[in-house]
């Protein structure tokens, strides 16, 4: 749980950089790779995901993704709806 508010903590990752095809997601240079945080949900996450993805705008090839690690944590549990 979280302390701030008694919700779940669901962590979320927000990571991004330039693609080598826009139909993909193999990036050019992972040593360039820009690690933007974890956050404890989605909608945090969220917010620093479209924060990011605004500043790259003029570059057609740079790509943000939000990954929901808690369900690579846990694969089995199932989903409370607010991830």
């Amino acid at each position: 749980m979280s302390k701030e508010d008694g919700s779940p903590q669901l962590l979320h990752l927000v990571f991004g950089g330039e693609l080598k095809d826009l139909s993909g997601t193999e990036f050019r240079d992972l040593d360039a790779l820009d690690i933007v945080g974890i956050y404890p949900n989605y909608q945090s996450a969220q917010t620093a995901w479209k924060a990011k993805a605004q500043e790259s705008v003029d570059n057609a090839h740079m790509r943000y993704f939000v990954v929901h690690l808690h369900r690579l944590l846990e694969p089995d549990k199932k989903g409370s709806g607010q991830d």
